[in-house]
Order: structure tokens, then C-alpha cells, then sequence
């Protein structure tokens, strides 16, 4: 079980705890982090979040295949197999990525926004 994470706080039961996640709910979560974490910020897990923030350094027609790969990097370790990843532009200029995820046999789709 893992604790609930919103806007970087940790959620209480209303008894007097914390609210707590598993299975599917706690891997979204995850995922979410992961892939909103820029990488490298955290010195002492170098390795957890992801280059998606970068995007907007790699040349317009490369953007695509490099959102897959950093989506790939960012899930390298949860439990889930990236099925798709989609990058489209929003109207305030942020890049908008959709993954679609295997996750037990289920199709899990996930959007974040990064911006500029």
C-alpha cells in the first residue's frame, strides 16, 4: 500500500490518517509521478521522473519518437507495457502527452501536460 499523493500532499482518511492506495489506483499514481518528475532533480534517486520536459529542446520533427522514448525510460520499472504514446500541441503552447498503457491485461490511458 502506498500513501495518496495530491498536488504534493498527503491525503488524510478524515480519521486521523493518511489515505491509503493499492493496486490499480497506487500504479496510476506512480505512473503519474514518474512521468511528471523531472529527471535528475531528486540527488539521491537520479534515476526517477522523466525527460518529457525537455521536449521543447528537440527539433519539432523529432518530438514524437522522443516522447516515446523518454515514456519508455520514465515506466522502465513499473509493471506496465507502453502501448502508444501520442503528442499533441495545446492551445497555451504546453505539449500534451497521452500514453496508453497494458497494465494486467487492462488498457490504462494516461495524459499529462508539460509546459513550456
Amino acid at each position: 500500500m502506498e500513501l495518496e499523493l495530491k498536488n504534493g500532499d498527503y491525503v488524510a482518511d478524515g480519521v486521523g490518517g493518511l489515505r491509503r492506495l493499492q493496486g490499480r489506483e497506487a500504479l496510476l499514481q506512480r505512473v503519474l509521478f514518474r512521468l511528471t518528475a523531472k529527471k535528475g532533480s531528486f540527488p539521491f534517486w537520479e534515476g526517477l521522473g522523466s525527460r518529457l520536459w525537455t521536449l521543447g529542446r528537440v527539433p519539432a520533427p523529432e518530438r514524437q519518437s522522443a516522447a516515446r522514448q523518454y515514456v519508455a525510460e520514465a515506466l522502465s520499472a513499473e509493471p506496465v507495457t507502453v502501448e502508444d504514446v501520442t503528442l499533441a500541441q495545446s492551445q497555451a503552447g504546453a505539449a500534451v502527452v497521452t500514453v496508453r498503457l497494458r497494465y494486467e491485461g487492462e488498457s490504462l490511458p494516461v495524459a499529462v501536460e508539460i509546459l513550456p
